[in-house]
């Protein structure tokens, strides 16, 4: 029980880590009136999923479950940060993984947690968001399957309560499209097991679509923007 409530606490959309404030993409794709309704939304999302979700923080996740010492999570830390290429993403990752971390290590103690957290610290790590998320959740004791679909559901419900508000889509659209997601949610979760299974994982790591990583650039540049990312 304590670990459920614990997973509850860190992964519900009013932690205040600033996730509130990103698009992660889909603001460039509003901007070039792409994405403007539930439809379209969805089908950016669904694509979100698939691509950075899956092939970056579920991965990730599921190599903090598998590491043996924490200097492998110090090498994953510096692999899936310098993995993402668009700055906004980047920096946005570390911005929420410190809140995210903070919050944890004050709530949830631990050896790795504060290893982690000494380490932001120092600026030795930096903290990315999912990593930070699966050291906690191991921390927490968690089940591993949990704290990959967990992490994936926080992000599409933040992203689609965003979206509710910047497109704007109406609150029973936004409901819609969390039902629909939670398939690929699970897709998400099966999809990084099959390859951590093969022992895939970290050479896949950070394997996106070039459309998704150029429209996050582009954002850096967009006249008008409601997020930071």
């Amino acid at each position: 029980m304590p670990s459920i409530l614990g997973l509850m606490q860190l992964t519900d959309s009013a932690l205040p880590t600033g996730a509130f404030s990103h698009s992660l993409g889909f603001e460039t794709y509003m901007h070039a009136e792409w994405v403007k309704d539930e439809q379209s939304f969805s089908t950016w999302l669904e694509m979100f999923v698939e691509q950075q979700l899956t092939y970056t923080d579920a991965l990730a996740i599921r190599l903090v479950y598998m590491a043996t010492s924490f200097e492998q999570i110090e090498d994953l830390d510096e692999l899936v940060t310098v993995q993402a290429l668009p700055r906004q993403i980047r920096e946005g990752g570390m911005t929420m993984g410190k809140r995210l971390l903070s919050i944890g290590a004050a709530s949830y103690p631990g050896d790795w947690v504060e290893r982690y957290r000494q380490g932001v610290a120092d600026e030795h790590l930096h903290a990315h968001q999912a990593t930070v998320w699966g050291v906690l959740a191991r921390n927490l004791g968690v089940a591993e399957e949990t704290a990959v679909a967990s992490h994936l559901y926080a992000t599409v419900i933040s992203l689609t309560q965003n979206a509710v508000r910047g497109i704007p889509l109406g609150q029973n659209s936004g409901q819609g499209v969390i039902r629909k997601a939670q398939d690929w949610v699970i897709r998400g979760v099966e999809t990084s097991r099959e390859l951590a299974e093969k022992g895939l994982a970290e050479e896949v790591l950070g394997s996106l679509a070039p459309g998704l990583e150029i429209a996050q650039m582009n954002h850096e540049r967009q006249r008008a923007r409601l997020f930071m990312s």
